[in-house]
């Protein structure tokens, strides 16, 4: 029997189920190579239900000189966390489950001094927080969809300003 398109298996490539823009890889600031190659590489964790986005960011944070890991809902996040302790995280606020300021709080309980960033839909009103307050803890807010060079300006001006005497940049 001849199999027709109509009777395989759905087209994986349609529309994407996200907003991002999409950007070459070329256009993602790369690092200038360390001389060390053990070099201090700043742990980030990004946590989003959409494995493209969790997958995308985390290898634009690699390519800008982070160590980043990928985890797909808060409970993944919560197990690497413990695994291998983030500086920053970076989750989207609607997930699966335990959402990511729940995420986010349960992280600063276990890690105070983790940072967190907060990934969210942009709000209709242009006067929408830029940051929330949870528990005491200040959570920063970006709006989706984010280019590689604003994420990584974010990252670097987040982890500079928990550690003031280092300088953490991939630039």
């Amino acid at each position: 029997m001849r199999e027709t398109e109509a009777d395989g298996p759905p087209n994986p490539i349609g529309k994407p189920s996200t907003t991002f823009p999409t950007v070459p890889i070329k256009d993602v600031p790369s690092p200038a190579s360390p001389a060390d190659t053990n070099a201090y590489l700043p742990m980030v964790l990004v946590v989003d239900h959409e494995p493209a986005v969790a997958d995308t960011l985390s290898e634009i944070l690699a390519q800008g000189g982070y160590a980043a890991v990928a985890a797909y809902d808060a409970e993944d996040a919560l197990e690497t966390a413990l695994l291998i302790p983030p500086e920053l995280v970076i989750a989207d606020v609607k997930l699966p489950g335990m959402s990511g300021i729940e995420l986010a709080t349960a992280l600063k309980g276990k890690f105070p001094d983790c940072e967190i960033l907060l990934l969210s839909e942009p709000s209709a009103s242009s006067d929408a927080p830029a940051s929330v307050k949870v528990d005491g803890h200040e959570l920063e807010l970006l709006n989706k969809p984010v280019h590689p060079s604003d994420l990584l300006a974010r990252v670097s001006e987040t982890l500079n300003s928990r550690r003031p005497h280092a300088v953490v940049s991939a630039s």
